[in-house]
């Protein structure tokens, strides 16, 4: 007989399947009614019916069945139509692969489509047909869209990349040819996908990203956000493998036996560190986290401290984003967290989870200096009513405890008071925890195991109780007359106790009858016949085991000598560890390092190199420093721009170096050589010199020698600082400006000037040519730079100081500042030994660039690229001015009616092009193209401002 349960059930299943068959009826009217539409001649019908599609599509529904009539609009002219039969197509192609390539000629039409947004559209459904039939039309096409004048489609092609791989893998040879060729793209929309198809076909063709490292490193910052975590990634592995462990530490002593000289970061590395470090300010938390394990695998641990604040301000984001960062926080030095402790704090609204990660970094922070405020913020959470979350925060303060020895006694204290809590796993927890504390200085705690003793009527908790117990055992001499006392209580109730309890009753007993075996002789005897006849096998035998160890026999006839040793051993204290430790073999911030194990598709993390790999090194052109010995390593290009020989990006740096090469050759050739007698007599007269030098100390005191000495070094040092990184006397074109006015200074006068010559130390950076004049009737001291206030981003290469400079002279320092291609003023002070000088440099934009030599064809074809023109008119003669405000290049031009001028700016290396056309009556037209507006703008008024000087 049916109950009125089952009769109500029978009844929604019919329901359901009612309801499903309509539903489905349903389905089918609409699906017809959509296939009207797509049949209908009327654009719009088809474009209202796509659109439905395409929503169902996004809703998670199936619409496979509306496959055939949605391909015979894949000819529609309909733009609109078009695209979203193509979004369509993506979707079902490799389901309806048959139908799919009746369509294949019109994919490869709308290759050739003069709509940007259909070709990639089209090479992404030739993409997504798995048939291994048609990989020679999808290589061909993608090597076509390889070559588009779109970037988009350029970045389609590198999507189709991978796809194509996996379908064949014997095309690879071919599509590392693809991906060679999109590398060296410029456009930003570009470079993080072809590095994502890079990182999936070829990432052992690590020769591909020599000549395109600094070019990423660049365009870095203008990438949108998922590509900057594949380049980040990929720049991370390739830097374990080019350069030197910055945290190698050599003494000097160690250097001079092994005659090694001081380890200097390459500069590529430091390029590397610079350009990531603005995107720790991103919004998207996974590019954030990328530069964290960037620094933290590459920087000098002394930088790795700036990661900090960006990874605090994760905390903020959602909770699984939270759970994912919160093992990072685990993983890297907590001292950089320490200022942010009140980040960590645990609030009401957080996951278990989130919890107990918080739990754990609060508890690596905690030190001498803050572990009081840290205990008190941990009294408020056993308030909570999460037994698990309680629990961890129990065991957190044992871990505290372990490690700052001087609040053990302060954190045994609060744990003891948490033995007359009501919840019994609080008191449970905190038994355990205790145990391991007491293990320390059980002697001194002998109060505590008394109290312990007696709460064994009370807790129930099986690891509690055999915790107490094993406390009582291990130092029964310290309670002789508790310990057997608790034994006969075990004695009663061990039929009842739980297995974990017996076997330490069982210790307890043998450790007592080893130590007062009169009073508790028969009690031993007593458990080990109880526990002989127990369920549990391993009961059974470990009172076998222990009966015949410590109980004598006619064969034995005494105690086992081994008996005492075994049991009443001394024991190490127990080391209260994290149970996140050992997770620094997998990378930071990948999925294995949250799992703590290897995921698939984890790749290694590559060791640093022995030795600086120099040769591949130098094949990413510029100039640097030489990670190995230190020693500047100049790399000459000598090509045209473009050519293999000359560097991707930065090129005209290679350029500037080599005229300057061919210019002190020039120089040399020119002076005219001393002859054979000349330099002899030269040398002798130097060589009687320096004899009488020395015969005149013999007879002059030791006194007046030292102090000669001593002005001779002043002298030496003041000459090589006049001229330090190759300084020029500047030229009469370049305008010169005041930074500290005699009045001002007491006396002392400082000029400078832009000297519009590569900064050698570092090619990011604008040379500041600097004139110090002593007008007071003193000397002055030791001056130098201090307190330099900038803006983010921007960096300074201070001057060397200049120990001395006496009355009436002049000196003559050279300084490099990197302005982020801003005119923002660097602010810093001027000191001597007695007075400091508030003072800034604000540069004129068109200080902020260097020359790049092109040729006409170049210069037109970069050009048509740039997306700012800024036009201007004016009726002044104006070619004589543009090199006076900007420091540009002039480009050879066949026309006399125009003059065009080149340039990059100094840090981003943003193109800038001048065009100055005459035109009737004297009148001159200026256009300026430029990739970065405001200084296109700006450029413009500085010119037109030169001409009313």
């Amino acid at each position: 007989m049916l109950t009125v349960t089952a009769v109500m059930n029978k009844m929604s299943v019919c329901a359901k399947k009612v309801l499903r068959s309509k539903f489905s009826m349903f389905s089918s009217l609409r699906h017809d009614d959509l296939k009207e539409m797509l049949d209908s001649n009327k654009d719009s019908l088809k474009l209202e019916a796509m659109k439905r599609i395409v929503a169902m599509i996004a809703r998670g529904k199936n619409a496979s069945d509306l496959f055939p009539a949605v391909v015979k609009n894949v000819a529609c002219k309909n733009i609109e139509v078009k695209k979203l039969v193509y979004v369509y197509l993506v979707r079902y192609a490799e389901e309806q692969q048959d139908l799919a390539l009746l369509s294949i000629s019109t994919f490869q039409r709308g290759l050739k489509d003069p709509n940007q947004l259909i070709r990639a559209s089209a090479l992404r459904v030739l993409s997504s047909i798995r048939v291994t039939i048609i990989v020679p039309i999808m290589m061909l096409a993608i090597k076509e869209a390889a070559s588009d004048m779109s970037p988009y489609v350029r970045k389609t092609a590198a999507h189709a990349i991978p796809k194509l791989y996996s379908l064949d893998p014997e095309q690879k040879d071919q599509l590392i040819e693809v991906i060679e060729k999109l590398l060296a793209d410029k456009t930003t929309l570009v470079a993080g996908s072809v590095v994502m198809a890079f990182e999936e076909v070829c990432p052992e063709r690590i020769d591909l990203i020599h000549k395109n490292y600094r070019k990423l490193c660049n365009l870095l910052i203008d990438v949108e956000e998922w590509g900057q975590v594949v380049i980040i990634n990929m720049l991370t592995r390739y830097a374990r493998t080019q350069f030197l462990n910055p945290n190698i530490n050599v003494s000097k002593d160690c250097q001079k036996l092994l005659s090694m000289k001081p380890y200097v970061m390459d500069p590529d590395h430091r390029l590397l560190l610079r350009n990531t470090k603005p995107l720790l300010q991103s919004r998207n938390a996974a590019v954030v986290m990328a530069v964290a394990q960037l620094y933290f695998h590459l920087a000098p641990k002394a930088e790795v401290g700036v990661i900090a604040k960006a990874l605090v301000r994760l905390l903020r984001s959602h909770r699984f984003t939270q759970f994912t960062y919160l093992f990072s926080h685990l993983y890297v030095s907590q001292g950089m967290f320490e200022p942010y402790l009140k980040s960590f704090y645990i609030r009401s609204t957080d996951p278990t989870q989130i919890k107990v990660l918080k739990l754990e970094v609060l508890t690596n922070l905690a030190n001498e200096t803050n572990i009081s405020t840290i205990l008190r913020e941990f009294q408020t959470y056993i308030k909570s009513m999460d037994k698990d979350f309680v629990a961890a925060t129990i065991q957190a303060i044992g871990r505290c405890a372990t490690n700052i020895g001087e609040v053990r006694d302060t954190c045994l204290n609060g744990l003891v008071q948490l033995l007359s809590n009501r919840d019994e796993l609080v008191v449970a927890e905190s038994v355990v925890v205790i145990k391991k504390l007491l293990q320390m200085q059980p002697e001194k705690h002998s109060d505590i195991i008394k109290h312990m003793a007696k709460l064994t009527d009370n807790i129930q908790v099986p690891m509690a109780r055999a915790s107490i117990l094993w406390l009582i055992g291990e130092y029964c001499e310290h309670v002789p007359k508790i310990a057997p006392d608790v034994l006969r209580k075990m004695a009663k109730s061990f039929t009842n106790e739980e297995d974990i309890v017996k076997l330490q009753i069982i210790n307890l007993a043998a450790k007592l009858y080893l130590t007062n075996s009169k009073q508790t002789k028969l009690l031993t005897q007593y458990v080990l016949n109880l526990a002989k006849y127990d369920q549990n096998y391993d009961i059974r035998d470990r009172a076998r085991f222990i009966r015949q160890l410590i109980v004598p026999t006619e064969k034995s006839g005494a105690l086992s000598k081994y008996a005492k040793k075994l049991f009443l051993a001394l024991k190490p204290a127990p080391v209260l560890e994290s149970p996140f430790k050992d997770r620094d073999h997998f990378q930071l911030g990948s999925l294995s390092h949250l799992l703590n194990a290897k995921a698939g598709g984890y790749q290694e993390l590559p060791d640093w190199p022995e030795a600086a790999p120099d040769p591949l090194r130098a094949q990413r052109g510029g100039e640097g420093v030489c990670a190995c010995s230190g020693n500047s390593n100049i790399q000459r290009h000598r090509g045209p721009l473009g050519s293999p020989g000359a560097p991707k990006d930065g090129g005209e740096q290679g350029f500037e170096q080599s005229s300057e090469e061919e210019e002190r050759k020039h120089e040399r050739k020119s002076k005219p050589r001393k002859s054979d007698s000349e330099s002899e007599s030269d040398e002798e007269e130097e060589s009687e010199s320096e004899s009488s030098q020395s015969e005149s100390e013999d007879s002059e005191s030791e006194a007046e020698v030292k102090k000669k000495k001593k002005v001779m070094i002043h002298r030496k040092r003041n000459r090589y600082r006049k001229k330090p990184y190759g300084a020029i006397a500047p030229s009469s074109a370049l305008k010169n400006y005041e930074l500290l006015h005699r009045i001002t200074g007491e006396g002392l006068s400082v000029e400078y000037c832009f000297s519009r010559q590569p900064f050698s130390p570092d090619g990011n950076m604008v040379a500041v040519q600097m004139q110090f004049t002593n007008n007071a009737t003193s000397d002055t001291k030791n001056l130098h730079m201090e307190d330099v206030k900038l803006q983010s981003g921007m960096r300074v290469k201070e001057f060397p100081e200049i120990e001395l400079l006496p009355a009436g002279e002049t000196a003559t320092a050279v300084m490099g500042i990197d302005f982020c291609d801003s005119t923002q003023a660097a602010n810093f002070q001027l000191c001597t030994h007695t007075r400091k000088f508030f003072v800034s440099i604000q540069p004129p934009v068109g200080e902020l660039m260097r020359p790049v030599f092109l040729t006409e064809n170049e210069f037109k074809k970069e050009q048509g690229r740039l997306t700012l023109d800024v036009k201007c008119r004016n009726e002044h003669a104006i070619v004589q001015r543009v090199t006076t405000a900007a420091n540009l290049s002039r480009v050879p031009c066949g026309s006399d009616k125009e003059c065009r001028f080149a340039g990059k700016t100094v840090t981003s290396g943003s193109l800038v092009l001048v065009t100055v056309a005459t035109k009737e009556e004297g009148a001159a037209q200026l256009t300026v193209n430029c990739e970065k507006m405001v200084i296109g703008t700006m450029l413009v008024k500085d010119i037109l401002l030169a001409l009313t000087q």
